[in-house]
Formats: C-alpha cells, sequence, structure tokens
C-alpha cells in the first residue's frame, strides 16, 4: 500500500494560525543581531513597561471583538478614568481608592456602551464613538479643562514601583492579560463570547443570552480600559482632559496585527500579545535606529492594513 501523503494543510494551518509567533520571533532575532543596545536589559524592560497599559486594555477589547462588536469610547473611559483617579488622590490622599474610581468610571462607561449596543441596539462601532464625544466632554467638565497634578508623589509607587526587576504597571498587566485569556478560553462565558460572535441568532436560539453577555464585554473592556487609565495617572502624577484617539487605536492594532478578527468569532489573548509585542518591537527598531517618526507612521499603518487583508484571505480559504 502507499503511504498517505505528507498533511501539508496541516502545516499550511500551523503557518497560519500561529504566524505572529514566527513573525514576532524573527523580528525580535533581527534586531538583537542587527541593532546596537537592542537586546539590553533596560531596553527590553522597557518595552515590557510601555506596553503594560496597552495590553491591560488590549486583552479586554478581544473579548468584545471576539464578540461581534467594537468598543471606540475606551480612549475617552482611560483619559476620564485618569482625571477622576487624580481627583480622588488629591482629596482623599488613599491610593486605592483613586485606583478604584479609575476602574468604576470606566466600568460606568462601558455599562453604558452595552446598554446601548445590547438593548437599543444601536451598531457598536456607531454608539462608542457616539458615546466616545460625550465622555470626553465630562472629562473636560470635571477636570474643569486644565491639567490635574497629584500632590501625593508616593502614589506613583502604584505604577512605577519595581519588582524583581520589573515595574508594577508590568506585574499587573501580566495578571489582567492571565484573568481574560483564562475567561476566554476556559470558560463558559468565553464559548458563549465566541458563539454570540460567531452567529449571533444561532446564539440566542441555543438559549444564550446574547444582550447579558455583550453587556458585560462592554463594562469588562470599560473597567480595563479604567484601569489603565488610573494606572497612567501615578506613571505621571498627572491628567489632563483630551479629546485624542491615540489610546483606542494602539490597542486595536494590537488586537487585529495579533489575528483576532474584526468580523467576530475567532481571535485568542495571546494573539494579542504578540500583536502588541511585534507592533512594539517595531517602534523600538525604530526609535533606536532614529527612523522619522512620520515613516513610522506609515509602516504602522501599512503594518494594519497588511493584518486585515491576511485575515480575510485565511478566512476565505477556510471556507
Amino acid at each position: 500500500m502507499t503511504q498517505p501523503a505528507t498533511p501539508t494543510p496541516r502545516r499550511l494551518s500551523l503557518l497560519t494560525d500561529y504566524g505572529i509567533i514566527w513573525i514576532t520571533v524573527a523580528l525580535f532575532a533581527l534586531l538583537g543581531l542587527t541593532t546596537e543596545a537592542f537586546l539590553s536589559s533596560a531596553n527590553l524592560r522597557n518595552i515590557l513597561d510601555q506596553q503594560s497599559l496597552l495590553l491591560i486594555a488590549g486583552a479586554a477589547m478581544t473579548l468584545t471583538l471576539i464578540g461581534g462588536n467594537f468598543d471606540i469610547s475606551i480612549s475617552a473611559s482611560f483619559i476620564n478614568a485618569g482625571i477622576l483617579t487624580a481627583l480622588t488622590v488629591n482629596a482623599t490622599g488613599n491610593g486605592a481608592l483613586g485606583l478604584l474610581a479609575g476602574v468604576a468610571i470606566g466600568a460606568l462607561y462601558g455599562l453604558v456602551n452595552g446598554a446601548v449596543v445590547a438593548w437599543i441596539r444601536v451598531n457598536s462601532f456607531i454608539a462608542t464613538l457616539a458615546t466616545s464625544f460625550v465622555f470626553y466632554g465630562i472629562g473636560f467638565l470635571i477636570s474643569d479643562r486644565s491639567i490635574i497634578r497629584i500632590r501625593d508623589t508616593a502614589f506613583s509607587e502604584i505604577a512605577r514601583g519595581r519588582i524583581l526587576g520589573l515595574t508594577k504597571a508590568t506585574w499587573i498587566a501580566v495578571v489582567v492579560v492571565a484573568v481574560f485569556w483564562i475567561m476566554l478560553s476556559r470558560t463558559r462565558f468565553g464559548r458563549h463570547v465566541f458563539a454570540i460572535g460567531g452567529a449571533v441568532e444561532a446564539a440566542r436560539l441555543a438559549g444564550i443570552r446574547v444582550k447579558s453577555i455583550t453587556m458585560v464585554t462592554f463594562v469588562l473592556v470599560g473597567a480595563a480600559a479604567g484601569l489603565a487609565g488610573a494606572l497612567s495617572a501615578s506613571r505621571t502624577l498627572a491628567a489632563q482632559p483630551s479629546d485624542h484617539f491615540g489610546f483606542v487605536f494602539a490597542v486595536l492594532a494590537a488586537v487585529i496585527v495579533g489575528g483576532t478578527s474584526i468580523a467576530g468569532g475567532d481571535g485568542a489573548v495571546w494573539r494579542t500579545v504578540f500583536g502588541a509585542l511585534f507592533i512594539a518591537l517595531i517602534i523600538n527598531g525604530f526609535n533606536l535606529r532614529q527612523i522619522d517618526p512620520i515613516i513610522q507612521r506609515l509602516i504602522q499603518g501599512s503594518v494594519i492594513v497588511a493584518a486585515v487583508a491576511v485575515d480575510n484571505w485565511t478566512k476565505n480559504k477556510r471556507t
């Protein structure tokens, strides 16, 4: 008897399913061989610290995207959480209470978004784009349109203090990523998120509480953005109002480049981790080589477009 053919589709699946790992490892090796100071412990620790806040929000955004929704308002949640954290710490002198205030306002904004999307049934992109402007306005009001400086310098220890050489913000990000990773891959809630993102009507007919699950994903991503904003205030000992969308774009870039589908129903938290690291390595390599920031933006944008194109191509190959 002739031996069966080599399972080429299986190898192709390994290449496409774990492609973000291979290209991240390849980029790391390339930078290590060609860029001076890249492999220094100080530089590698700096990369992890810089990505910590993005990973906190990105891990939660992964759930929202897999569930078939966007949350554009996390930039507003991030900024307002920093403002409320700074105001709370200055008013009470309690760092833990300030951190809790930041998480709470993010969760509240997530609850509002979830209600608009799940119950009023407004498209999530449009809904959270609209609520962003409302939340930004609230930020300007509660801050009196001014920079708020945190008087208690000890509050910076929450984000900038070090354990085993890494900042506490990095360790907090590790814990948050682990929690969302387990939640998505090992719980009934995670299975329901995948089901809703894959086919919402089929999920509803199967008895899944679509509205409740959707609400929870928005609350989680809002709370995560709030935690990131509170840690940002701890890191800089300051907060200020803004209507800048940069944070959400950075988070979405990490999630999408990692391979989580913008159409919903497919993705993983570990993918977001590697997506964030891949983009961080590109930026770090550019900075070490003193590449023009404009050129950096062009390449980063091209990488995101390529990631979406690859996502569409792999989906077509599977179908």
